[in-house]
């Protein structure tokens, strides 16, 4: 008996311990996507598109990247390291399709301030001049990067380490308007940090508390050192930009490649400067020496950890939450889900591995993204092939890029930053959908402004915390529907065949961004659940009783029968208990109208309020020929019933 035990014992042992080849197999498709999507590639048909997305992707890697170095205090080329190597990473460990990585304004900008705090310019001559082996530049610039590489390192260990500790299902708290608050005010340091490049000038490095401010006050009472040939270079570029790239929006359907505007832009000044020696002539400013190759890896300064803790977390925090969105964004575009905790893995290791590299922090950015939209890149194949031609630019055309106008680069940048800025416009749907919103967003980005991003997106969280804490105790808490009371009422109103076509979801809850990916996930669960369900109800009274809707949502389901396999199916929504919502509610709510549309099943809400009838009408492109919200659930059912009938009139007509 005591043997047998033993065996039994050995045996569950080696079940618990020994891992099986297909366990392994699947952590890995987990933990690498790459694995999932590449062997289904489709050569014949993603190939052609992504090739010419990826082309488009190099020039703007070619360019954020010199230009963000620049904005990093760290040497041009390294920003050219910074978008070949984490987009390798991120194409390997990413989940994101259309996320283009690479260097990212936000970052940089955190970044610049622990190299100038740690390694100020003002110290550049008493540091030694001495041409190091390594690429033939400087000690100074070489330190500088070694800072700016720790950041890297230490942030993407946080991320790392975010993920081993399953914190990425707290990504819920940052909400839509904070994030794009917080994005539109770093976007504004960023158009800050370039005036000095537009306008000619030689502006002191100015951060800390109000810095924004006084770098304004600074341009204002220096204005007459301005330079007129800088300024007019300027402008002539953004006009430029600006006007292609809309003619490019406004005829892509009728052009089969865009016009890489970019490129030639920065082909024409260069060798317009070349031709006409305006360094010297005019004293111009330019990108200056690109040196050639890669060196080899070597670690980042160490020494230096302690003495940025606060900048890697900035980093860490603001670079993947501008990169979640972006992600976010893509996968509802193109209808594939994302894992936020694989997310920090991606971006962390990109950040930790690259750091060997010589590149700054890293993240996706919505310029180089909406690019890989409006180029129709299919995978992330387009961002691999922008590698090849970025490795094209380090190896042999980086020393040509010399005699690059910086006013001309920064015009690049601060049109590119286009996407984030025209995100003013969302103030206006805020105020009309919550005006509590429209206040975080106005004041996070007010905080952004006058501090840094990372400051605007933890005041973002803590005041959207502290204004739910505040409104949900003051909800009302409704019990669930009578079942017989309501079964009596359907059986008076409609047939036996309607009935068994409706599912009625009670939402007794608030629906807010604490609960709306739940709500989502369950909602969609039943849905699915139904569409998988091929048998019919036999008696009508037969009924079954939901309560998938739980934890934050807490929502009640009361599901009437099974639906008719090849009957149009209905959702009747009822929002008596949802006593207040925010943007992302409503979002939700839209999303899941949208969904079930695309799924030929017919939305109807019942017992709406009127801010919630007008929320739902601006923010959604909702049906206006058929009415979906009604006085009552009763209301609904009959309205249903009715287009039932009318359908069966018109097929009797066409037969």
């Amino acid at each position: 008996m005591t043997g047998a035990k033993r065996k039994k014992k050995s045996v569950l042992w080696s079940k618990m311990h020994v891992p099986h080849c297909e366990d392994f197999k699947q952590w890995c498709r987990r933990r690498l996507p790459i694995l999932q999507w590449a062997p289904h590639y489709n050569l014949k048909e993603n190939l052609l598109p992504d090739t010419m997305s990826g082309i488009m992707l190099a020039v703007q890697q070619v360019t954020q990247g010199l230009a963000f170095a620049i904005l990093s205090s760290v040497h041009p080329v390294f920003g050219l390291y910074g978008s070949l190597f984490p987009v390798i990473i991120y194409a390997i460990f990413g989940m994101g399709r259309h996320v283009a990585t690479g260097t990212f304004a936000l970052t940089s900008l955190i970044s610049a301030n622990a190299v100038e705090r740690l390694l100020p310019s003002s110290s550049k001559n008493l540091t030694s001049q001495s041409n190091t082996s390594m690429l033939g530049l400087s000690d100074f610039e070489m330190q500088r990067i070694g800072i700016a590489a720790a950041i890297s390192f230490l942030g993407g260990m946080i991320q790392v380490a975010i993920f081993v500790l399953h914190l990425g299902s707290a990504t819920f708290l940052f909400t839509e308007p904070v994030i794009s608050a917080m994005t539109t005010g770093a976007a504004t340091h960023v158009v800050t940090s370039q005036v000095k490049y537009l306008l000619g000038m030689k502006i002191p490095y100015i951060s800390g508390p109000l810095g924004f401010f006084y770098i304004y006050a600074y341009v204002f009472e220096n204005i007459k050192s301005v330079q007129l040939e800088a300024l007019l270079l300027s402008l002539l570029s953004i006009v430029v930009l600006v006007l292609v790239k809309e003619l490019n929006e406004k005829f892509k359907r009728k052009i089969k490649v865009v016009l890489p505007v970019d490129l030639i832009l920065i082909i024409a000044a260069s060798f317009a400067c070349y031709c006409t020696n305006m360094e010297n002539t005019y004293g111009l400013e330019v990108v200056g020496h690109i040196p050639k190759g890669i060196p080899p890896p070597k670690a980042p300064s160490m020494n230096v950890l302690s003495a940025i803790i606060t900048e890697a977390f900035g980093v860490a925090l603001v670079g993947y939450v501008a990169s979640l969105a972006l992600a976010q964004g893509s996968a509802k575009k193109f209808k594939y889900s994302i894992d936020d905790n694989q997310e920090f893995l991606a971006h962390g290791l990109s950040n930790v591995i690259s750091s060997f590299f010589f590149c700054i922090p890293s993240a996706a950015a919505m310029g180089r993204t909406t690019s890989l939209y409006s180029t129709g890149a299919k995978t992330q194949v387009a961002c691999l092939i922008s590698c090849v031609f970025v490795l094209t630019v380090i190896y042999a055309i980086g020393p040509f890029l010399y005699w690059l106008p910086m006013c001309v680069l920064a015009s690049i940048i601060v049109v590119g930053l286009k996407g984030m800025l025209i995100q003013f416009w969302d103030l206006k749907k805020y105020w009309n959908v919550d005006k509590i919103n429209w206040g975080i967003w106005v004041s996070t980005y007010v905080f952004t402004i006058c501090f840094a991003a990372n400051v605007g997106l933890l005041y973002g969280v803590l005041c959207t915390i502290a204004i739910v804490i505040g409104r949900f105790p003051r909800t009302k808490t409704l019990s669930m529907k009578n079942m017989k009371e309501m079964e009596f009422k359907v059986k008076t109103e409609v047939d036996v065949e309607s009935l068994q076509l409706v599912k009625i979801i009670s939402i007794n809850n608030p629906l807010v961004f604490l609960n709306t990916k739940k709500f989502h996930t369950d909602l969609m669960n039943i849905i699915q659940k139904e569409n998988a369900s091929n048998q019919p109800t036999d008696d009508i009274s037969k009924y079954e009783k939901n309560t998938l809707l739980s934890s934050l949502s807490n929502d009640n389901c009361n599901e009437f029968s099974q639906p008719c396999p090849n009957g149009k199916r209905s959702l009747i929504l009822d929002c008596t208990g949802l006593n207040f919502f925010d943007y992302s509610g409503i979002s939700m709510l839209v999303e899941v109208y949208m969904d079930c549309k695309s799924r030929s099943m017919d939305v109807s809400l019942a017992h709406c309020t009127a801010s919630l009838i007008k929320a739902m009408k601006y923010c959604g492109d909702l049906d206006s020929e058929k009415p979906i919200f009604f006085d009552s659930v009763s209301a609904a059912i009959s309205n249903i019933h009715s287009n039932k009938n009318l359908s069966k009139l018109n097929d009797q007509s066409e037969v």
